[in-house]
Parts: C-alpha cells; sequence; structure tokens
C-alpha cells in the first residue's frame, strides 16, 4: 500500500498572503510569447542549466492560473508577473523524479528571492507579512534538485 503524497498545508495562506500582500504590488501582465524568454533569462542567472519548458495551459483548466513542476510550467495567454515567479519556484522547489515542496517552507524561501530579485519587493517586509500570517519560510532555500556539492 503506497503512503499518500503529504498535505500541502500551507497552500491556501500563501495564496490569501498572494492575494493582499503581492499582488497589488506586482503590476502588469506578461504575454505567454514573452515567458519562455524570461524563464531561460532567470534560470541562467541562477546559473542553472535545462530551463523548465513554458505550454499553454489547457483550456479546460478552470480552476487555476497556471501550473509548474521541474520540467515545464504551463500558463495562459497571459498572466501577471508575480504568477510567472510562483510557478517558477515550484519549478526550482521540485525534481524531475516528482518530488516537490508543494507550498512549503522551501518553495516560500525561493519565491521570496524571485519577488525581491525580479519584482525588486522589499524582502524585510515580505518576511515580516509572512511571519504575521504564520506562513513558514526557509529564507536561504536553494533549488531542490541541487545536492550539497552544487
Amino acid at each position: 500500500m503506497s503512503t499518500p503524497p503529504p498535505r500541502d498545508s500551507q497552500r491556501q495562506r500563501v495564496y490569501a498572503w498572494e492575494d493582499r500582500v503581492v499582488a497589488p504590488q506586482a503590476g502588469g501582465m506578461v504575454a505567454f510569447a514573452a515567458a519562455q524568454p524570461m524563464v531561460d533569462a532567470i534560470w541562467g542567472e541562477l546559473g542553472l542549466r535545462f530551463p523548465p519548458k513554458v505550454e499553454k495551459l489547457p483550456h479546460q483548466a478552470r480552476r487555476r492560473i497556471a501550473d509548474a513542476d521541474r520540467l515545464r510550467l504551463r500558463l495562459p495567454p497571459e498572466c501577471p508577473p508575480w504568477v510567472l515567479l510562483h510557478e517558477l519556484a515550484h519549478c526550482l522547489t521540485s525534481t524531475a523524479e516528482g518530488r516537490s515542496d508543494g507550498h512549503g517552507a522551501a518553495f516560500v524561501g525561493v519565491y521570496v528571492q524571485l519577488l525581491v530579485r525580479y519584482l525588486r519587493l522589499d524582502r524585510d517586509a515580505l518576511l515580516a507579512s509572512l511571519a504575521a500570517e504564520g506562513i513558514a519560510v526557509q529564507p536561504e532555500a536553494r533549488p531542490l534538485f541541487l545536492d550539497g556539492a552544487a
């Protein structure tokens, strides 16, 4: 009998935090055509090879804005930049074998790093707002697929 995957206990709190804290500060939209070059550039700036492939989110996906794993990032025709960074954080905290941090502390840490670096949001303010919401974060988290020698 297989063990069910662990529950993603921070998921709803992270979404609510994004709506209150991140979305109001990160305006504009990213067109689908611009997403792959952005992902490639960010991946390269992080010193990584083999970025995930950006694909269109299926039309029948009605309950989600976007989704991602280590190998692909699925987006709608356009999305806010924080959504692209959220999904990229999922890519960075997942492995090709299917292991994922979900919306755990490592995911939140990587996501905060991306928000600070690419949207120029204030790190201390983000970390304080996460603490106020009771959301666990590893501020110095690294991509899940890197081993200790990387």
